[in-house]
């Protein structure tokens, strides 16, 4: 389906007729302004899309979440964050993240993150719906994530690291954050052994769809930002290790 000009921006085709091949694609077009991006969180979907392709939107069946309860925390990571170097903020530095996950990596120099998605969440972190995690090294920004919050959901977007477990500590103080503001879901989007070893799993499209009708609303202009740099110590007690 065809995003033009003339579509409402609040209008996303049935999630059922995305694509078995590629997997999960829903429409094309459109724009990255917000009442077009909260609208597709609040239906499961998402933008991702190359250079040189037009936005694309897609709804993966299965989806993998991570429901902040079952993160799982390995000795290697508990140690770290009970021993370790690393400080962690939140919305201190948005722009710095999002720049940082859109940079290159080992693999590669292409990233997904172009100019113009980087300035849609940033207008959304302006407005209150995106946050960011930061890990720092001293002064020095290390490893983090961003995503978007909609009550009850955290759609989780790109994390990066400089140096070793920064975006799992960074994870770390998410599910914190998402304990003290009865954030039940993580959106994971699609899978990865990486986010499968921290607790996430996959669940079927129709279950993700209940999860949102359940928790996902337009929560009021927030900023999570603290006032300075918090050490991270032992996991929040429930948490699997």
């Amino acid at each position: 389906m065809w995003l033009g000009e003339h579509v409402e921006p609040e209008w996303f085709p049935p999630l059922d007729q995305a694509l078995r091949d590629p997997p999960g694609l829903l429409a094309a077009g459109g724009d990255l302004q917000p009442p077009r991006l909260l609208a597709a969180y609040e239906r499961g979907v998402f933008p991702w899309y190359s250079a040189q392709q037009p936005i694309l939107w897609w709804s993966p069946d299965p989806r993998m979440v991570l429901f902040p309860g079952e993160f799982t925390i390995s000795r290697s990571l508990r140690k770290t964050l009970r021993h370790g170097p690393y400080t962690t903020r939140v919305d201190h530095a948005f722009g710095a993240t999002i720049r940082e996950c859109a940079a290159p990596r080992r693999s590669g120099p292409e990233t997904w993150l172009n100019a113009d998605m980087i300035g849609a969440y940033e207008e959304l972190f302006a407005l209150g719906f995106c946050h960011s995690i930061e890990t720092y090294l001293g002064e020095r920004l290390v490893g983090g994530l961003y995503g978007v919050r909609l009550g009850g959901v955290f759609f989780g977007e790109s994390m990066f690291s400089r140096e070793n477990d920064t975006s799992k500590v960074a994870m770390a103080r998410l599910v914190e954050e998402c304990r003290a503001r009865d954030i039940h879901v993580i959106d994971c989007q699609v899978a990865s052994s990486h986010l499968a070893s921290l607790g996430a799993r996959e669940v079927s499209r129709n279950e993700f769809v209940a999860l949102l009708h359940r928790h996902a609303q337009r929560n009021p202009r927030e900023s999570w930002a603290d006032d300075s740099l918090v050490p991270r110590a032992a996991p929040a007690p429930g948490t699997r290790v």
